[in-house]
């Protein structure tokens, strides 16, 4: 009876119970026996050990660090680095902690390649910096049974000098942009308004007409009096016009 006991004590303390998303390591007096997939799973107490691997994508966050550009311009950055393990005896026999050598190494190699780059192309183009760091931190990672899934650059904290010179840059750009539509719109008013007067020349009574049409727009002040000199050409039509009125009749 006692016996079966101890065998009964041995089978459920051997008992272990691997979920969907992991992956067992067993060491059999400190040796890799062999991985097991998830269930319910036994092993022999004392003599074995199983170790459980995640082999779910982790979120691993870098914290801000100051980093010196190219330029000599000192930057803030953080970034987030999306692992997870595709495996999993590597990850556990080849290094010591997978998880904080990922966030560490993706930490050096971002202060590695931010150095290497300006201050414009930073700003520019910062998933393509990204994915330059992605792809030297996957094939370190690699040899330790981790991919790299993708690492995203979050904030990047400017020193405030350098955000008064940018902010005042970019309103001397939109300026310039203002001064650059005023001067087409004037251009092609001024376009137009040759066109209308080329076509009034045309005709013998037009600049009169023109003229005519401009002064009754006029309304000034009835105690006041307003004084045109007109042109003897504009004199000249406006009486060419009266002729031609009184034709008609």
């Amino acid at each position: 009876m006692v016996i079966y006991l101890i065998l009964l004590s041995l089978v459920l303390s051997g008992l272990r119970l691997i979920n969907q998303y992991e992956r067992g390591i067993i060491l059999t007096l400190g040796r890799y026996s062999n991985t097991r997939d998830p269930g319910l799973t036994w092993i022999f107490p004392v003599i074995q050990r199983m170790i459980k691997v995640d082999i779910r994508i982790v979120t691993s966050s870098i914290p801000q660090q100051e980093v010196i550009t190219k330029d000599n311009v000192p930057v803030g950055i953080n970034a987030v680095v999306y692992f997870r393990v595709s495996n999993s005896e590597k990850a556990i026999l080849e290094i010591e902690d997978f998880s904080k050598a990922v966030k560490e190494y993706a930490q050096a190699t971002l202060r590695d390649v931010i150095g290497g780059v300006e201050l414009d192309d930073l700003l520019a183009e910062r998933t393509k910096i990204a994915e330059e760091i992605s792809k030297v931190v996957g094939g370190a990672t690699k040899n330790w049974g981790v991919d790299i899934v993708d690492i995203k650059i979050q904030d990047i904290e400017l020193p405030a000098d350098m955000k008064r010179v940018m902010a005042k840059q970019a309103e001397s750009e939109r300026e310039r942009r203002a001064v650059i539509i005023r001067s087409a719109g004037e251009f092609s008013a001024a376009e137009k308004l040759a066109q209308a007067a080329e076509r009034l020349s045309k005709v013998p009574v037009g600049m009169s007409l023109r003229t005519l049409a401009t002064i009754e727009k006029i309304n000034p002040d009835p105690s006041k009096t307003v004084i045109f000199a007109l042109p003897v050409e504009i004199l000249d039509g406006i009486k060419s016009l009266s002729e031609h009125l009184k034709i008609k009749k």
